[in-house]
């Protein structure tokens, strides 16, 4: 296979902003359905019922550990731009309902479109030498270590935390949640692919 260009600097930073940005509007719509999603994220929005601290504090915290591992595994630049990335969704979400409030959606809905909107984001900055933090640098370095499809790992681990979830959630919201979580993995499982997708960094 031959290796697609290398991306510019400016193309990698508008990337990674653009995919911040969807990734924060997505966790925005699970928050105001009462939804809950698998990795930090879901954790984060989880932790929140129980504790006087914001998401963005949370799900930054949660992902220290990971952004360290990505440091290791990935080297410096990757780490940088993960916390980064990271630090700009914790921003966003935690600032957005001065700019943008939902009287009412359906938790169906919410679950559609908040799984979309971040497995789009998360997609555009994996494209560019970046990730949230949090289990995303694991299934990354399955993928790269193993050859196990990135959206595959986080799939498992997603569902793994909802389930973990039952008694936190009613059943409907938590079916919601599934469907979210499901939708998320699917896009990165669909078009993260290391045989069909390879960027010189």
């Amino acid at each position: 296979m031959i290796p697609q260009p290398k991306h510019t600097t400016i193309e990698d930073m508008i990337a990674i902003l653009s995919g911040t940005f969807l990734v924060a509007q997505g966790v925005y719509f699970l928050q105001q359905a009462g939804l809950l999603t698998g990795g930090t994220t879901g954790l984060a929005l989880l932790v929140t019922q129980f504790v006087d601290l914001s998401f963005g504090t949370l799900y930054f915290l949660f992902n220290i550990p990971f952004y360290i591992m990505g440091w290791r595994r990935f080297g410096t630049q990757f780490a940088l731009r993960s916390v980064f990335a990271g630090g700009m969704v914790s921003l966003i979400v935690d600032h957005i309902s001065h700019v943008f409030t939902i009287g009412w959606l359906s938790p169906l809905y919410c679950g559609l479109i908040g799984g979309l909107l971040m497995g789009v984001g998360m997609l555009m900055i994996f494209r560019h030498n970046a990730s949230l933090g949090g289990f995303n640098v694991l299934a990354l370095i399955c993928q790269d270590k193993f050859g196990i499809r990135a959206g595959n790992v986080q799939m498992a681990i997603d569902l793994g935390i909802l389930l973990a979830s039952f008694f936190f959630v009613s059943p409907w919201l938590l079916a919601c949640s599934v469907l979210g979580a499901v939708v998320l993995n699917l896009v990165l499982t669909m078009n993260h692919r290391p045989d069909r997708y390879v960027v010189c960094y």
